[in-house]
């Protein structure tokens, strides 16, 4: 049996969703990977693909299905414009959704951003006993994410509980 009050990287994959950012100008993807790999994590990918719902849900699919990944990360397409569809791609492969994730980043993010963050549609959910956190695009709210959230309950040593102890569970029928 594992001592969980020791640190457990993670491998975690990150895809950037936009019809206009490449490698040089992802600052919000490089801002997941500076936080991850700081926080002692594991970048195993990181892609970037335009916002199209079967070309975001194929590489997360690939992703949960044939890698050994702990965690995916998605940063963009979480608007209410006709072309954010990362929510509608990405939540079909749950099998379970983390509903507190979405509404604790929404009332952090008020702090922040006032009423504006109803429009955010940020969600969560395990997918194939992997994490899946779906992101907004601006380097901001990933920054809120990563700090406020995710690297809390990705670190094995959070206590009373954090996500990394429920992963030897995760696919229990």
């Amino acid at each position: 049996m594992s001592d969980l009050s020791k640190f457990t990287p993670l491998s975690i994959a990150i895809l950037t969703v936009s019809d206009s950012r490449v490698e040089a100008t992802d600052k919000s993807g490089n801002l997941l990977k500076k936080k991850l790999e700081s926080s002692g994590h594991i970048l195993t990918d990181k892609k970037i693909c335009k916002d199209n719902i079967y070309e975001i849900r194929a590489i997360v699919s690939e992703w949960i299905v044939t890698s050994q990944l702990d965690v995916v990360l998605t940063t963009g397409g979480t608007g209410v414009t006709g072309r954010d569809g990362t929510p509608e791609a990405v939540s079909p492969l749950f099998d379970k959704t983390l509903d507190g994730f979405g509404e604790m980043f929404r009332a952090l993010s008020y702090d922040e951003i006032a009423t504006s963050t109803l429009q955010s549609r940020a969600i969560a959910g395990v997918a194939n006993a992997t994490y899946v956190f779906v992101l907004p695009g601006s380097p901001g709210a990933c920054r809120l994410a990563w700090d406020s959230l995710i690297e809390h309950q990705l670190n094995s040593t959070t206590k009373p509980c954090n996500l990394v102890e429920l992963m030897p569970r995760l696919l229990e029928k």
